[in-house]
């Protein structure tokens, strides 16, 4: 008994520590940040910590703790170079927009693409092959993929669910802030038919007076209302804006909503989309973030204990107190309040303002002639009140659908049809569902399935179909700089986009980088065994996703 009490004693520090792992820094230098986790961006949270780079490139990046190279990533957007290490704390760190690998990562790297011939490589080592100490350094930071400025994108997520988390808690001690998180107003809806706000069902934005302790503009409503707030957070020595970790909605000193924005799964990051004012946001770019939970909402990151799920019901003549506490990582906090006074006014009736009513809780399947859609159950985050129209055009190839007079967003893909009236062009091939906004056209893609033309769409908007037959264009670059190996070219496709590209020198696959931010595509051929001091023909293919083809062919000296 005593050898088992001794044995347990010593099991018990190892345990803790699995349950806190410590992480290193990933650079020598102080630790500022340009964004923080779970900040609310478009259609997904922000899913890491974004480190400033002192607005350069090249830096050496540290693996933050011992583990092994799991994953590597290659791609013109998204993390660009990307690098995963998994810990044997049950955690994985992830390293995005890259400029490089350390020097073993980037033969293994090259090996691959050269034997996919393909920029773009999606790897995965084994656990045996790139074995990491903390500090070692396994990469240089940098600007790739979809990235804004030099940073490098920090990620921290459990191994067994692939769940993104948060990784400041791990980083206090290398961080400083004393700023608190402060809002900009708020948003109130009346619930259709069983609400009102100073009269009127629409809703409404009011902004703060007092340093937040009232608003500009008196409330005054009856029967069931919500709230939503625009707010972020602010650090200490930077001036830029953070998304709030933490918030807390209070009436009448009751919680009847709180969010915690410290996890995040990869198959709930599209619910950003019913948390925020999805409508508010496309056209104004202005996020609130709701403050009661949408019926088919799936966020763990949102609760609510009141029956009323976080919708406040006004039915007695006094004044309700709405209190607002913001808190983010450090413990620093905000207090807004504001009263809605209760009075009785007549609850307008809940207006139909189109013509398909869309289940949350049900599968709906929307047709017109020419056109059918499907959205699976469990696809929308509340039922919807969509304006189908079908937009008639004689000469046109296909009709043009309306599948709402608003944005709608979908948590997922869902299948689309739409016939073809005519077929100007032969091959099919060439024709592809598009997204109609104003003037232009954006492609969304399909294939043929039992005559009808069939895509995916996340979204209720306005589709057509489209026609490319334009091969995509190619333009060298900078000649006079070729015969030192550098090969420069400007790719590009303004109809459906490029899907692939192929390069050959002498017959022989060169591997081009492809920077999509500038549509560039670079050639470095010191990186190759090319023969120097020789003419030689290179040929690029390119080739758009309708199957279009351009070939540039050329010689030059190296």
């Amino acid at each position: 008994m005593r050898h088992l009490l001794w044995f347990i004693l010593l099991l018990a520090p190892l345990a803790h520590a699995q349950e806190q792992p410590r992480f290193g820094l990933p650079f020598d230098f102080p630790m500022l940040l340009s964004a923080n986790f779970g900040e609310l961006r478009p259609n997904h949270f922000h899913g890491g910590l974004d480190i400033k780079t002192q607005g350069t490139t090249g830096h050496p990046v540290h693996a933050v703790a011992d583990g092994y190279v799991s994953r590597i990533s290659v791609s013109p957007s998204g993390y660009g170079n990307a690098l995963y290490v998994t810990h044997p704390s049950g955690y994985t760190s992830v390293y995005g927009h890259l400029d490089s690998f350390s020097p073993a990562l980037a033969r293994y790297v090259r090996e691959q693409q050269y034997r996919q011939e393909s920029f773009s490589v999606n790897l995965f080592p084994d656990s045996t092959l790139f074995r990491v100490r903390e500090g070692d350094v396994i990469a240089r930071s940098g600007n790739t993929g979809s990235s804004g400025g030099p940073h490098l994108h920090l990620e921290i997520r459990r191994t067994d669910t692939n769940e993104m988390v948060d990784p400041m808690p791990f980083y206090m001690s290398h961080l400083r802030d004393t700023r608190r998180p402060l809002s900009r107003g708020v948003m109130l809806y009346a619930r259709p038919g069983e609400g009102v706000i100073n009269g009127s069902a629409r809703k409404q934005v009011f902004q703060w007076a007092q340093g937040g302790r009232s608003l500009t503009r008196r409330v005054e409503a009856w029967g069931t209302i919500g709230v939503a707030i625009r707010a972020n957070d602010y650090m200490t020595g930077t001036t830029n804006v953070y998304g709030v970790r933490s918030v807390r909605l209070l009436v009448d000193s009751v919680e009847v909503f709180r969010s915690l924005t410290d996890r995040v799964a990869f198959d709930e990051n599209r619910a950003i989309n019913g948390f925020i004012d999805y409508d508010t946001y496309q056209r104004t770019r202005a996020l609130y973030a709701k403050s009661y939970l949408l019926p088919g909402s799936r966020l763990r990151l949102t609760q609510s204990d009141d029956p009323g799920r976080g919708w406040v019901r006004i039915d007695e003549e006094r004044d309700y107190r709405f209190t607002y506490e913001l808190e983010d990582a450090f413990g620093n906090r905000s207090i807004y309040a504001f009263t809605v006074h209760g009075r009785p006014q007549p609850v307008p009736e809940a207006q139909r303002t189109g013509n398909e009513l869309l289940r949350w809780d049900a599968v709906n399947t929307v047709t017109r002639p020419g056109m059918q859609l499907v959205i699976p159950r469990g696809m929308l985050y509340e039922d919807v009140d969509a304006d189908v129209q079908l937009i008639a055009d004689s000469s046109a190839i296909a009709f043009t659908y309306q599948l709402a007079d608003c944005p709608v967003p979908l948590h997922d893909y869902c299948p689309l049809r739409i016939g073809v009236r005519r077929m100007p062009v032969a091959d099919s091939t060439k024709y592809y569902i598009a997204e109609r906004s104003g003037k232009s056209l954006w492609y969304v893609g399909g294939g043929w399935k039992d005559g009808w033309l069939e895509g995916r769409v996340r979204a209720l908007g306005t589709y057509t179909v489209a026609i490319d037959t334009v091969a995509p264009t190619i333009a060298p670059l900078n000649r006079n700089q070729w015969s030192a190996g550098r090969l420069t070219f400007r790719v590009g496709d303004d109809r459906s986009g490029i899907k692939t590209y192929r390069a050959t020198v002498d017959g022989r696959f060169v591997l081009f980088a492809c920077n999509s931010r500038y549509n560039r595509l670079t050639c470095n051929l010191r990186e190759t065994d090319i023969e120097r001091g020789t003419m030689h023909t290179l040929e690029l293919t390119v080739t758009d996703r309708c199957g279009n083809v351009e070939v540039w062919r050329g010689r030059f000296r190296y």
